[in-house]
């Protein structure tokens, strides 16, 4: 699975920028697209607006790490692995038997969106199993990436030399897309783009992004990992004020 969003949309953390070899490897959007194409020949691209884009291919799936992708009232949501707790969610969203991971984690989002007046985490939370996925509303222009506990699942994401976030379970594409611009992405933690990264396991604690220099001391990666010693402030919540879309609201044109 892969997103590429531009800077005002995907809103990247300035962090993923540091490490300062390889930028000339960066690449376009349109480049990256070209990449996908070529490594993943039976990928599905779907475009969005502004240049922006999703894509999901099945090359070289695993059985135990599926891949789904559902498109539903302009939201786009692909998964890579399984929820293990897939048949108590859809019972607790009013979702037929038949609904994939994908229609659970699509409906979560809308429950949170529209009704409810709880912080994403504790939604997040609820989803068990080994699993990373990327999840844009288009009208809205919410975004959406997240990755289990363990980290399971591979997820990389990265910087372009225009600012775009680039997001993939493929490290060669994501390298390729961003030179050293690029790191794993933490386990356990949640991405949205108005509001930032955060950890579900963790989220009263600032996930910090962590440098490595190499032997010229030069900056050449970056990690990022939950800092226990380094506590979030406390925001009051009230009413629907700390729902999604309006914690993702990022300003300029709504994507359509």
């Amino acid at each position: 699975m892969l997103a590429v969003f531009e800077k005002a949309i995907g809103n990247p953390p300035e962090e993923l920028k540091l490490p300062s070899m390889g930028l000339e490897t960066m690449k376009s959007r349109q480049d990256i697209v070209e990449i996908v194409r070529s490594l993943w020949p039976d990928s599905t691209v779907y475009s969005l607006a502004n240049g922006n884009y999703m894509a999901s291919s099945q090359e070289n799936e695993s059985p135990s790490q599926p891949r789904s992708t559902v498109v539903t009232d302009d939201i786009f949501c692909i998964i890579t692995g399984a929820l293990e707790n897939t048949t108590v969610l859809r019972r607790h969203y009013g979702l037929p038997r038949q609904a994939t991971d994908a229609m659970v984690i699509v409906e979560a989002y809308k429950v949170l969106r529209d009704r409810a007046p709880y912080p994403s985490d504790q939604v997040i939370k609820d989803l068990e199993g080994k699993f990373a996925f990327i999840l844009f509303d288009a009208r809205s222009g919410t975004i959406i990436i997240a990755r289990d506990r363990e980290g399971c699942v591979e997820l990389h994401w990265g910087i372009t030399g225009d600012g775009s976030l680039v997001c993939c379970n493929d490290l060669n594409i994501t390298g390729e897309a961003c030179g050293k611009s690029c790191a794993p992405f933490p386990p356990g933690c949640i991405f949205m783009n108005g509001s930032g990264l955060k950890s579900f396991d963790h989220p009263l604690y600032k996930v910090r992004a962590i440098s490595r220099e190499d032997d010229n001391g030069l900056i050449c990666g970056v990690m990022f990992q939950v800092d226990l010693y380094t506590r979030l402030p406390s925001i009051p919540r009230t009413g629907s004020a700390a729902n999604w879309a309006e914690n993702a609201a990022v300003p300029g044109e709504e994507n359509i």
